[in-house]
């Protein structure tokens, strides 16, 4: 969460400085801020409200200058307020922008404080602040060294001094930072950013900056040191690599939001997940796959939120097909407990960023213990998580701009299905007929979601009533139960209506208690081995007067009635059936949104890139 960008160069900066905060924005949108060295002084300009507006308060202000820092910031310490707003100062000296969460905050705080500092603000970047200002000797590098080795806890930061014009020093650990290197004209120029793609356009020449690393920018050099195991830096070099950075702010086209745009590439980024893939074999994770697959009897998949959904979906995959004991954990809770580690164990990582700091933290847990075997699933080849897994298959879904994540989601799925039969063929239980049928399916896939995106305008038609309730249950059994999951958690993440999914076997249970004629009832209904008690569940709901609302295969013989509604699926699609129902649940929750008049790519209190534990 959070967005740094940074820079020093020999000509005004603070365009480039915004133009990266609008492309880093999804990470988090409470509040917005630029610092630069202008007139040998520290000018900053904050504000509540979104870049687009920074924008106008920079041009009233006059703020112009070739070395600055500028945030967007999700909030963590204190409320989404002006005062809280990063970029900090300490007294008038050092400007700070922070990513991350400071564990010791309140121990350096109370220690700052009796040395005589003044805290303006709730946040915990403003304890770094005062400490770098109190360690600053006249060399900046040398006091922001002193100061991470007092910091407890996980940061990117990015600083520079009033008597240091021209220089910007940078740290990281346990969050994304990287250094840009100016090329051509502006040669001179180093960068720095949470993301590649706040660079884009900008330079294409990228250092991704390792843990406990800090950086010193000046004109036309930069140094890097790396904290050692002794807790002592040392210089080090870092590979400067081309990377072809997308921005996210893409045309919108003929959508009313990003979010509607990407449900609708999805065809598109499916097809490109699964460009190249001529036939099953080990090898599409990566140099050595086969080896790894056949040192490992079982699998472990680590993940957050939607992420979290898709392994629970091939949990399905995986034990049916493949024939191998699967067990899904939420990364932020696999950590805290104790578990039984088996090295035999592959375990999978699933994130869009690839800097989920719960999901990386939950890998080297699991290294920690004694599980070798890793493995990837990721949207972006240069992050963090790609870096420390052995291996990995990179989805193409490309820039996801929305918050609620949907074509990162099933594509996801193509990469869960093609890891299934990977292991499936290497275990013996995938016959060349099984392999032949399960591509072709797979290549069918962006037909078969150009099918079901036709259904929008009945979606939209549903998404009217439910836009006037406050609570949704959804159900599914078998392995779209997790689909049912997903498509609850993005009604409650963009429309802010209270939604619950539950295996509908467990109706019964106690949320049957719930259902009334005001608690719409979701369900999706595939033509598969467990319909008919799905049928059954759904007498049990009319029969409480509550109303249904199915997404039903086309012979299903699911008939449409009083309290009954039902959306047929063009085609019933087998194991591969929860890439084609999530579509119309993502449908409904933002037409549901879009009818409720919410902020669809950028909900309340959320960001899309989770880089705080």
């Amino acid at each position: 969460m959070c967005g740094i960008v940074g820079a020093v160069s020999p000509r005004n900066i603070v365009p480039v400085l915004v133009q990266g905060l609008q492309r880093l924005e999804y990470r988090g949108y409470d509040s917005c801020g630029v610092a630069v060295h202008q007139g040998g002084q520290l000018r900053r300009s904050r504000s509540t409200a979104r870049v687009a507006e920074l924008q106008t308060q920079i041009d009233a202000d006059g703020v112009a200058s070739g070395t600055g820092i500028a945030h967007t910031r999700w909030a963590t310490h204190g409320a989404p307020a002006v005062h809280n707003a990063h970029p900090h100062f300490s007294n008038g000296r050092i400007a700070l922008v922070h990513n991350g969460i400071i564990e010791n905050h309140d121990e350096l705080r109370d220690e700052l404080k009796a040395k005589g500092y003044l805290f303006e603000s709730q946040t915990d970047t403003e304890v770094i602040a005062h400490l770098v200002h109190q360690l600053y000797d006249g060399d900046l590098f040398d006091a922001v060294q002193q100061a991470t080795q007092r910091l407890k806890g996980a940061y990117a930061i990015a600083v520079f001094c009033r008597d240091e014009p021209q220089r910007v020093v940078g740290a990281r650990v346990g969050s994304p930072l990287v250094l840009g290197v100016g090329a051509g004209a502006d040669g001179e120029a180093r960068y720095l950013a949470s993301d590649a793609m706040a660079l884009a356009g900008v330079t294409d020449r990228i250092v991704y900056l390792e843990e406990g690393d800090v950086v010193d920018l000046q004109l036309g050099k930069h140094w890097i040191v790396a904290r050692g195991a002794d807790g002592q830096h040392r210089n080090v070099q870092r590979e400067v690599r081309t990377v072809q950075a997308h921005s996210g702010a893409a045309e919108l086209g003929p959508y009313r939001h990003y979010m509607q745009k990407e449900i609708f590439e999805q065809p598109r980024a499916i097809a490109d997940t699964l460009e190249g893939v001529e036939g099953i074999t080990p090898e599409l994770f990566g140099d050595g796959a086969y080896r790894i697959f056949k040192e490992v009897d079982r699998v472990l998949i680590l993940a957050c939120g939607t992420s979290y959904y898709s392994g629970s979906t091939a949990k399905y995959w995986l034990e049916s097909i493949a024939r191998i004991p699967t067990s899904v954990e939420i990364a932020s809770e696999y950590r805290y407990r104790d578990s039984v580690p088996d090295p035999r164990t592959l375990v999978v990582t699933i994130s869009q960023s690839g800097e989920t700091a719960d999901t990386l933290a939950a890998l080297k847990h699991a290294r920690s213990l004694g599980m070798p075997h890793t493995l990837t699933i990721c949207n972006v080849a240069t992050s963090a998580m790609v870096r420390e897994c052995a291996l990995a298959y990179i989805t193409r879904a490309g820039v996801e701009v929305g918050v609620a994540s949907t074509k990162a989601f099933t594509t996801q799925l193509a990469a869960l299905f093609l890891l299934t039969l990977s292991l499936a063929q290497v275990r013996g239980h995938l016959s060349e007929a099984d392999e032949a049928a399960h591509l072709k399916a797979m290549r069918h896939l962006p037909v078969a979601l150009q099918a079901v995106l036709a259904l929008e305008p009945q979606v939209v038609a549903w998404a009217e009533a439910f836009a006037r309730k406050e609570n949704a249950l959804f159900l599914g059994r078998g392995l779209h139960y997790p689909i049912a999951l997903e498509g609850a958690l993005k009604l409650k993440e963009i429309s802010y209506i209270h939604a619950e999914a539950y295996p509908a076997g467990e109706l019964k249970h106690g949320p049957l208690a719930l259902v009334t004629a005001e608690m719409p009832v979701v369900t999706i209904a595939p033509n598969d081995a467990l319909l008919e008690k799905l049928k059954s569940n759904l007498q049990e709901v009319r029969a409480r007067g509550g109303e249904l609302f199915v997404f039903a295969d086309a012979d299903t013989r699911i008939t449409a009635g009083e309290g009954l509604h039902v959306i047929r699926m063009p085609e019933h699609y087998g194991a591969l059936s929860p890439i084609l129902h999530v579509v119309p649940l993502q449908l409904l929750a933002y037409h549901t949104a879009c009818a409720r008049g919410t902020d669809v790519d950028k909900p309340r209190n959320l960001a899309k890139s989770v880089t705080v534990e």
